[in-house]
């Protein structure tokens, strides 16, 4: 599209705060090339939105396809939306979409608002709807996918933009119980190691009981380990934390659990979106990965980690949210020794990658 006048550009990631994260650098990239880029996520995205560098302004649209709970459809909700969008008058609108979503509905609700120019990676027949209808080249991380399909959009990254997942600064103080941990000392002057036990998709995490055993074994390693999740998890985190870790369950929102994992010097998460937040704060993951998604589009970006976890187990490519497999074995098979030895390995690593254009590969713990 021409860009010889001023244009208000809109993107579309409607998902969780995980997935607004990793679409973090291709929002760079379109506010880069165009006048302003405002943001439209869901609920469950808005949090991520806030903290995302080039957003001008994030919009909320709770869709009735996406999600793992989505609502009904709501007229009224609609046609609030299209009166959003006329009135702000886009000039260009990028959906960004998981390879197993549908960019039509929102593609027909922004071209009914009037939006001139609509870019989205599709494999169904858009009809009118789509302006650009993009393949999703196979095997790209899903960083470098957005990045592929922003610049289809005529956007790119300025040269001095590394690509890496980012965040807005500053960020609020740590909380106050978790104080004691990210003082000085340990490596790079952090001796915390921050276990999250949860997941927005139950078959992406560990176990309780193994996620308690993981932490008491890095506490008599020596390190002050703080259990993270939402208020909603506080059985969880109070459980797994037991009578040796912090637990701050319910009591981070993003931005703060984003300075909590900054002060880290490693973080234990399944992939879910706290994985991706440490990598968009540079701190080492270790990434207790179950298979129902490739681990090579979806591992954190551009950070050192290490990946456990069989990824050959009979659940993978499945796209389960709850284990298919009875005992959870591509996680039970990771060890309190595994996790410790990825721990240290990782915490003597500079705390940022050197991470170019390439595809980042997804390591797996020696045998």
């Amino acid at each position: 599209m021409s860009v010889n006048r001023p244009v208000r550009a809109l993107a579309v990631r409607l998902d969780s705060d995980g997935d607004v994260l990793l679409t973090g650098p291709a929002v760079r990239a379109l506010a880069a090339t165009y006048d302003q880029v405002d943001l439209l996520v869901s609920a469950s995205g808005l949090q991520a939105a806030d903290l995302l560098p080039g957003v001008t302004e994030v919009l909320r649209f709770d869709a009735p396809w996406s999600g793992s709970r989505p609502p009904r459809v709501s007229a009224e909700a609609v046609l609030d939306l299209v009166a959003g969008l006329i009135a702000r008058r886009y000039q260009l609108a990028v959906i960004f979409t998981s390879p197993h979503q549908s960019p039509l509905p929102m593609a027909l609700l922004a071209r009914l608002a009037g939006v001139r120019h609509i870019v989205a990676a599709s494999e169904d027949y858009p009809g009118t709807l789509l302006d650009v209808q993009h393949h999703r080249p196979p095997g790209l991380h899903e960083v470098e996918a957005c990045l592929d399909l922003a610049e289809q959009a005529g956007a790119r990254l300025p040269v001095d933009d590394d690509g890496l997942l980012a965040v807005r600064r500053p960020l609020p103080a740590v909380p106050p119980r978790a104080e004691h941990a990210v003082g000085v000392g340990g490596a790079w002057g952090r001796r915390s190691v921050v276990v999250h036990p949860g997941a927005a998709v139950p078959a992406r995490a560990p176990l309780p009981e193994d996620a308690r055993a993981i932490a008491t074994r890095l506490t008599r390693d020596g390190w002050d380990v703080l259990v993270t999740g939402s208020a909603e998890e506080r059985e969880l985190t109070t459980y797994v934390a037991g009578g040796h870790a912090t637990d701050l369950g319910g009591l981070t929102d993003l931005a703060q659990l984003a300075a909590v994992l900054e002060a880290a010097a490693c973080v234990v998460v399944g992939n879910t979106g706290p994985a991706h937040l440490a990598a968009a704060v540079g701190t080492p993951v270790v990434s207790l990965f179950a298979p129902v998604v490739p681990a090579e589009r979806w591992v954190p970006y551009g950070v050192p980690r290490l990946v456990l976890g069989d990824q050959g187990a009979a659940c993978r490519g499945t796209q389960a949210r709850t284990c298919p497999v009875p005992g959870h074995p591509c996680l039970r098979s990771v060890t309190p020794d595994q996790v410790s030895d990825a721990v240290a390995r990782l915490a003597h690593l500079p705390p940022r990658a050197t991470v170019g254009a390439g595809r980042p590969s997804a390591e797996r713990w020696p045998s």
